[in-house]
């Protein structure tokens, strides 16, 4: 992914979040981490990075709204056999929206199967553009901030550890990380074992 980042920079940080939030299986996310940690690195601005991946997202998330209202609805209705289905599932997948929508395109943003998937069902299920954009637009810029600092910071950090103190520290800060987590888990299924 860096490589492609070190040749075609913002364009192809772009490119990738934008087709992933339309609907495309395609690592969006970690575009925009490989971005944000060639930033720490001095190549790139964090801000274009942040901005670049929030009007991406944006967009796509847009043109998979759009598909899905447009294309995908009438599909659904096209073959007897979807058509059966989709008159189950469609009334209570429209409540849904009706009720939670904002929440939920917001918070899809978040999760890889439901960023790709989100934009899509809100609009086979007609949930408000006006609504759906501002949860989307919400969602997509607090998403790159946050992915994007987080990862600018941790690439910062680890390549000040790497130049500070050289590889086997960094080896072993993996490590140390990877007992903290186990930990966590025994602690969590005890302490849920014990409210059982």
């Amino acid at each position: 992914m860096t490589h492609f980042i070190e040749h075609y920079g913002l364009w192809f940080l772009f490119a990738i979040v934008c087709l992933e939030s339309a609907g495309l299986w395609l690592p969006g996310e970690t575009a925009l981490i490989a971005a944000a940690v060639y930033a720490a690195k001095g190549h790139l601005s964090i801000a274009a990075v942040i901005t670049v991946a929030a009007v991406a997202a944006i967009i796509g998330d847009n043109i998979g709204y759009w598909i899905g209202r447009k294309a995908a609805r009438p599909l659904l209705h096209r073959y007897a056999r979807v058509r059966r289905y989709a008159d189950r599932v469609l009334p209570a997948a429209e409540r849904f929206f009706q009720r939670h929508g904002g929440k939920a395109v917001f918070l899809a943003r978040f999760f890889g199967g439901l960023r790709v998937t989100g934009a899509w069902m809100a609009g086979i299920t007609r949930m408000q553009w006006w609504r759906f954009l501002f949860w989307n637009a919400a969602g997509g810029v607090v998403w790159a901030i946050g992915a994007g600092l987080l990862a600018y910071y941790a690439g910062k950090t680890a390549a000040d550890a790497l130049a500070r103190y050289g590889v086997y520290a960094a080896i072993a800060g993996g490590l140390a990380l990877v007992v903290v987590i186990a930990a966590l888990h025994v602690w969590r299924r005890r302490v849920v074992e014990e409210n059982v």
